[in-house]
């Protein structure tokens, strides 16, 4: 299968809608969730523009452990309850914050990193990871791409 990185121009809506569409055509049929979280994390990495971490924890049943990402090498074990990633674990919720800076609590793998979104990987009420994407820009993730993120980790937990 080709894969063509998408501009991020124009309607936002038909932007998002495209990338959700790559990403069923991506891990369509494939039953690794390796590859397919990879796969994910290399799709938002070409399509998001100002970001600088985008990737998975996966849940081991008692922190998350870090999978597949693009970027700088990271944190690899992550308590619940610590940093954006185990808060929006533990709470089972989306959190944005536009300056890590002013989180309790922040872990800090790429000083870099001014703002955040994590997005809880839940099916059937069990906790599966988490999607974390970073951005050196303050207050980067806005509503709308929040509710895109939360489509796009909704079409991957398909897979899980």
């Amino acid at each position: 299968m080709m894969f063509q990185a998408l501009p991020y121009e124009g309607n936002r809506s038909e932007q998002f809608a495209a990338v959700l569409e790559q990403l069923k055509s991506l891990i369509h049929d494939e039953p690794s969730s390796i590859a397919n979280l990879a796969n994910a994390s290399a799709l938002l990495n070409s399509f998001l523009p100002d970001i600088n971490w985008v990737g998975f924890y996966l849940y081991d049943g008692q922190e998350l452990v870090l999978g597949p990402f693009q970027g700088l090498p990271a944190c690899i074990r992550i308590p619940l309850n610590r940093g954006v990633c185990g808060t929006a674990a533990a709470e089972r919720r989306t959190i944005v914050v536009d300056d890590v800076h002013e989180f309790p609590g922040h872990i800090a793998c790429d000083a870099a990193s001014n703002s955040e979104i994590v997005v809880p990987l839940v099916k059937d009420g069990k906790l599966l990871g988490v999607l974390d994407i970073d951005s050196p820009l303050k207050g980067r993730f806005d509503r709308e791409e929040q509710q895109f993120l939360e489509q796009f980790a909704e079409v991957i937990i398909s897979t899980l």
